[in-house]
């Protein structure tokens, strides 16, 4: 294998071997840090020698022989087969001498020090015979001897080195070492003497440099893989050698030169955990006690509070060392272990009972130094069992710190363990208070256990009377009215007090209610609130802006659109910072934008608040934004959008988790699936449970609404007719009657169209067109649609042309796309049908961009017809004619593609009556076919003008 930046290291061992085969021997030490390359290099050095001729001799020394007197000594002469001779001229007494060294003991004096005790008399002569033999083999043929790890030697085999290097002057004898630096110096006799030595040689090995790594990473991976992740691999790494053949190894599957660089991403994975380990492992005990600690503590060493020897037992010195051996073999960062997975693999080293331990010292030792509570918190948190009596006082501070940095789950985990061992029963009501508000922002689901019991000590006194804005606020989401009443009762109750911070918000919480739980308003009364925008719509600069961003939504909600009113929802959100105490009235800030048909700021607005969520990592804003988002996009006409953001919404939170505020998630995917002629998944989303409490919010129209479409698109106009008039009624009930809230009286007027009550339907949508000023607006848009389908054909033109003005400028694409494709019909049926191509083509050409599936079918299907002579369009359209209306509902449905069974349950009657109905339809239509059947909209058209 190639060695990477050890050019001048090599130059310096063929210098040895060359030097020593002219008969200068010499020594050479090889030093660095683990995993640098130390054994690689020694292993090339007896490679090299053994091709120049030399005799090898090698030994590698481990902690379990360091005790075994003799050992290094008998790797490296048991084999005496490369030896020439030794004083009489033969081989054969090294093995009795290698046996005599073993059988006595060591030292004369067993009570002494390796350092100044005296060899025993029978050991000392069978060493100096030893060293005999090697001498008068180098005679012959040089010696290389090698030893890798010679701090780990045994005091014997250190003696007879010694007594060899002072021999290598005058020998063919060249001796090679390995020593780790974490230890300390051993048998200094022995290193002062190789430093004697004229041709001696201290080599230090150091990590690679970021070229170095990608230079062995393209060894491995080839060239295209180091360019894209060599500097990754070298933060990874730190230049270790081994941890760069580890990450090569990981990483060898991942053919990155097949893939964008900025879609590459380096794998630490198994093998990079373990080889990691093992190097600290070659540090023994001191070095992967050090790695643990340091991996408790990680980020907790910046400020130099605390020191990792706090935690351990040692000398401070042996911790320094280790501290130093760790950083030369590029495992640290800082102080820091070199990224996630690393720590991963240090911390997996510990048993749960160990790690458990370490994090109750840590945290005792930030505690004590005063460290952030946040810090001491994250220690406690990680032991199974907490102790400490002022834990619970540093779990609730922890909290309340991540509370104000946005940081929920993190203040939800803490309260969690403060509850846990908490024994006072009035502490535990707060605490649950606490817990139910940060584990809302993560799932409603979460906090739903604890609403009942807060709802029972708020009334008994027992939970203090700040809590009731956030418990009305959560009882409402889940249903519970009657509990919500009581604690906005005590809301309210409070609001007399002297106390402007409460009456402030109290006010913003109830014009939050009031925008969407009008139940509530209505049950509690409306009373005379202080206006929040003056006779001129003009914004009260002294109100809290969280109170102008509901009061926006309100005004918008009874009165309808007005700029001046979407400028203060503007103004409010400028005010204001995404938080767990304004998120809902930013919510409410932008949907008065989008009610107000300001879809441009609406949706910039949103997706701006959207991301600045994903940004804080809370699941019920990224889901609730999304939702939003989801209805904009809708009024923008672009359906395919809003199921993928609404989709998005449930992702973030199970739809059993939105409580009665599902109605907008799952209205929004319905009328999406409806939009783009995705009727199964239509009728899917319909099957969701649903709490009836639903109806009691504003979500309940959207859901009643998008409902009702879909019926409608299916064939079923009286079960549309139920969804619409419902909605109308809550609407009017409520105070919301505004066609920009939801249009009912024009999609009801739609269901009448349908079935064929055009005076019920015309005078719908003179009702709507009367309620919108003359101003352009989407509502507008679409009443002029439905009046011109329930009126006079004559006036269809005109009404027609003034909708499609209309809606170009309100920006609903998809209801642009309608209004055109139902301009080109007008022009046909009055006999101009030269005019009827250019508006049919511009509608094609939006509902493709939109995915409206069933309106691209019709158009095509139309424009197809428009080629046809004119003898035969009027023919096929007298056939028509002389359907019978039930004949004609069949023909629609069929020409939808519904089966004869899907058809008759949607008209309510046998499978044997549809295909008698579509025998007579085939034979006055001259088909054969369900594809041959006109389109929808011509079926319909001809409708129209009969009923007309």
């Amino acid at each position: 294998m190639r060695l990477i930046e050890r050019t001048a290291e090599l130059a310096e061992i063929d210098g040895l071997l060359t030097e020593c085969a002219a008969g200068t021997g010499g020594a050479v030490l090889i030093s660095g840090a683990m995993g640098c390359g130390k054994s690689e290099l020694l292993t090339t050095l007896l490679k090299r020698a053994s091709e120049q001729g030399y005799v090898v001799l090698d030994a590698v020394c481990s902690a379990a022989e360091q005790r075994s007197p003799g050992g290094v000594l008998n790797q490296l002469l048991r084999c005496t087969a490369p030896l020439s001779g030794g004083p009489d001229g033969d081989t054969a007494g090294v093995s009795p001498l290698l046996e005599r060294v073993g059988a006595f003991p060591p030292f004369a004096d067993q009570e002494a020090g390796a350092e100044e005790a005296a060899l025993h008399p029978a050991v000392t002569e069978a060493l100096r015979r030893l060293v005999l033999w090697v001498l008068d083999t180098a005679e012959h043929t040089p010696v290389l001897l090698c030893v890798d790890d010679i701090q780990l030697a045994d005091d014997i085999s250190l003696y007879w080195l010694l007594q060899l290097v002072r021999q290598l002057r005058s020998s063919r004898i060249a001796l090679a070492l390995t020593e780790c630096p974490l230890s300390r110096p051993v048998y200094p006799r022995l290193r002062a003497e190789l430093m004697r030595q004229p041709n001696y040689r201290r080599i230090t090995l150091g990590p690679l440099t970021p070229a170095g790594v990608s230079g062995l990473i393209a060894d491995h991976l080839g060239a295209l893989a180091a360019a894209e992740l060599g500097a990754e691999c070298h933060a990874a790494s730190g230049g270790n050698p081994l941890l760069v053949r580890a990450l090569a190894e990981d990483n060898l599957g991942a053919a990155p030169g097949h893939r964008h660089a900025a879609d590459v991403r380096l794998s630490c994975g198994e093998a990079y955990r373990d080889m990691y380990l093992s190097l600290l492992h070659r540090g023994r005990t001191p070095l992967l006690r050090l790695a643990q600690v340091l991996g408790i503590l990680d980020g907790d060493l910046s400020d130099g509070l605390v020191l990792p020897g706090a935690l351990l037992d040692g000398e401070p010195a042996e911790i320094a060392r280790a501290e130093q051996a760790l950083h030369s073999a590029g495992l640290l960062t800082g102080r820091r272990l070199r990224g996630p997975a690393a720590r991963q693999a240090v911390l997996d080293s510990l048993s749960a009972a160990e790690r458990c331990e370490l994090h109750q010292r840590a945290a005792q030792l930030l505690y004590h130094e005063g460290a952030a509570v946040t810090r001491v918190a994250s220690h406690l948190l990680a032991c199974d069992e907490i102790s400490q009596p002022w834990a619970g006082t540093v779990l609730r501070e922890a909290a309340e710190r991540h509370l104000a940095g946005n940081r929920t789950s993190e203040a939800h985990a803490c309260l969690d363990a403060a509850l846990r061992i908490c024994v006072d029963e009035g502490e535990q009501v707060c605490l649950k208070a606490l817990l139910a508000s940060t584990a809302w922002a993560l799932n409603p689901s979460i906090s739903a256990p604890h609403l009942g019991e807060l709802a029972v000590a708020l009334r008994d006194g027992r939970l203090p009377d700040r809590h009731a804005l956030m418990l009305a606020k959560y009882l409402l989401w889940h249903g519970r009215f009657d509990e919500a009443v009581d604690a906005v009762q005590r809301m309210v109750e409070r609001e007399e007090l002297s106390d402007p911070g409460w009456a402030v918000e109290v006010r913003a919480t109830r014009e939050l209610l009031s925008a969407s739980y009008p139940v509530l308003v209505t049950q509690q009364g409306r009373g005379a609130r202080r206006p929040v925008l003056d006779a001129g719509h003009r914004s009260r600069s002294d109100e809290d802006p969280r109170v102008r961003g509901a009061a926006a939504l309100s005004h918008v909600l009874a009165h309808g659109p007005d700029d001046a009113v979407a400028s203060v929802a503007e103004e409010a959100m400028r005010a204001m910072r995404l938080g767990k105490n304004t998120q809902e009235w930013l919510m409410c800030a932008v949907a008065a934008l989008g009610f107000s048909d300001r879809l441009d700021a609406a949706g910039s607005w949103c997706d701006h608040w959207l991301e600045e969520s994903r940004a804080r990592h809370v699941p019920l804003w990224v889901a609730e934004f999304s939702s939003l988002r989801a209805g904009i996009a809708l009024r923008e006409g672009r359906p395919a959008r809003a199921r993928l953001l609404a989709e998005a919404a449930l992702a973030q939170v199970p739809a059993d988790s939105w409580g009665v505020c599902i109605g907008g998630p799952l209205a929004n995917l319905v009328q999406a699936a409806t939009d783009t002629g995705d009727f199964e998944a239509a009728a899917a989303y319909l099957q969701f449970s649903f709490p009836e409490g639903m109806f009691s919010s504003r979500f309940g129209l959207y859901f009643l609404q998008a409902r009702g479409s879909y019926h409608l698109a299916t064939g079923r106009p009286y079960a549309a007719l139920d969804d619409f008039m419902a909605c109308g009624d809550l609407m009017a009930r409520w105070g919301f009657d505004q066609p920009t809230l939801v249009p009912w009286r024009s999609e009801a007027a739609r269901a009448h169209v349908m079935l064929g009550d055009q005076g019920r339907a015309y005078t719908l949508a003179r009702e709507q067109m009367d309620m919108v000023d003359l101003r352009p607006s989407r509502a507008r848009g679409m009443s002029l649609r439905v009046l011109a389908a329930a009126g006079p054909p004559a006036a269809r033109v005109p009404l027609l042309s003034e909708a499609v003005e209309v809606l170009q400028i309100c920006g609903d694409r998809l209801q642009l796309a309608g209004a055109l494709a139902d301009l080109g019909r007008a022009h046909a049926e009055s006999g101009r049908p030269g005019r009827a191509r250019a508006p049919r083509e511009s509608a094609l050409r939006l509902a493709r961009e939109a995915g409206a599936v069933p309106l691209e079918r019709e158009l095509v299907a139309e424009l197809a017809g428009s080629d046809s002579p004119a003898g035969e369009r009027d023919s096929r359209l007298a056939a028509i004619a002389q359907l019978s209306g039930a004949e004609r509902r069949v023909a629609v449905l069929a020409a939808r593609g519904h089966t004869n069974k899907e058809i008759s349950q949607k008209l309510v009657v046998t499978v044997s009556t549809v295909e008698q109905h579509l025998t007579r339809i085939f034979r006055k239509l001259g088909v054969t076919t369900r594809t041959q059947l006109p389109a929808e909209s011509t079926l319909a058209a001809v409708t129209d003008r009969q009923t007309c």
